[in-house]
């Protein structure tokens, strides 16, 4: 049961609430809240996709009319790459390396001719430490961390809250519990905050909270491969952005997410697949807001 914990931390806590709409733009990966729920010492080294399509026009807690956004669609592919060690029972570190395309459909502002952009680039690298000290058994934690202004904010056919980098290094301490309920059944829980500290040229994105739980099944074990099924909910609010480049007016969400999942694993490997509905969400202003969210992951442990 301890390794599938592990495993489904990634499922849990790669999926960030920001993934899951977007300010005006979209912040998507800004939050996340931890990383990968160790459970001994040693390494993990994991391959991630996400993808978003955020095509509907989104105001308060309701649809609105797609005429009241220039924003027409923002689709996104996201793969990251990262690893995580635990030098000890104690203490560990985890880095995360995305890679994002995106294509931004939107009407330009001085005669609503609409315009299709792509663009691929590196995103914000993400690089966190690990304490697993609260608890004997490693199910107690915190991490803490920056989120560095790698990813390119410039693009010329981008607005700030569209690029895929924001400029900003930003501050992320979070948290994780985990637990079981009955034999065969456990639960987890994490949250994370991220706080922009330094900016550039004009913008400050919205500091960001997140909070996931979830429970699994892990007795499925057919020729000695787990298979696990998951339940998670997550919740986010992020407020607005500000600075002379934003459009604060219309940025800033709360949302509550519901989603299934599934893993299988067998010896060093993990793989999973996720999806994820929102239930109830409300923006600040005229977003673009996505239906459904889907990942998959592998992981590796050495």
């Amino acid at each position: 049961m301890s390794r599938l914990l592990a495993v489904l931390s990634l499922l849990l806590l790669s999926f960030p609430s920001s993934v899951l709409a977007c300010a005006c733009g979209c912040g998507v990966f800004e939050v996340q809240t931890g990383g990968m729920l160790p459970n001994k010492p040693g390494g993990v080294a994991f391959l991630e996709y996400d993808e978003t399509n955020q095509n509907k026009n989104w105001a308060g807690a309701r649809r609105a009319s797609d005429d009241a956004n220039g924003d027409k669609r923002i689709r996104t592919d996201y793969v990251t790459a990262g690893v995580q060690y635990m030098l000890s029972r104690r203490w560990g570190w985890r880095v995360e390396l995305p890679y994002w395309n995106r294509r931004f459909v939107k009407a330009s502002d001085a005669d609503g001719t609409i315009g299709t952009f792509d663009h691929g680039s590196v995103g914000d690298i993400r690089v966190r430490g690990v304490y697993t000290g609260l608890s004997e058994d490693m199910s107690t934690g915190l991490t803490f961390g920056l989120k560095l202004p790698t990813g390119d904010f410039e693009n010329p056919n981008f607005d700030r809250d569209t690029e895929i980098g924001t400029g900003s290094t930003d501050l992320l301490l979070g948290a994780y519990k985990m637990g079981v309920l009955v034999p065969r059944v456990g639960w987890f829980a994490s949250a994370q905050y991220d706080q922009p500290v330094l900016t550039a040229a004009g913008y400050r994105p919205g500091a960001e909270v997140g909070a996931a739980a979830g429970v699994y099944y892990d007795a499925f074990r057919p020729g000695g491969v787990l298979l696990a099924p998951l339940a998670q909910a997550i919740a986010s609010n992020r407020w607005s952005d500000s600075g002379t480049a934003s459009t604060s007016q219309a940025s800033g969400y709360r949302r509550l997410l519901l989603g299934p999942g599934f893993e299988a694993a067998s010896g060093r490997w993990r793989a999973d697949v996720s999806a994820g509905f929102p239930v109830w969400q409300f923006t600040n202003g005229n977003q673009l807001v996505a239906s459904e969210f889907y990942r998959a992951a592998v992981s590796w442990t050495f």
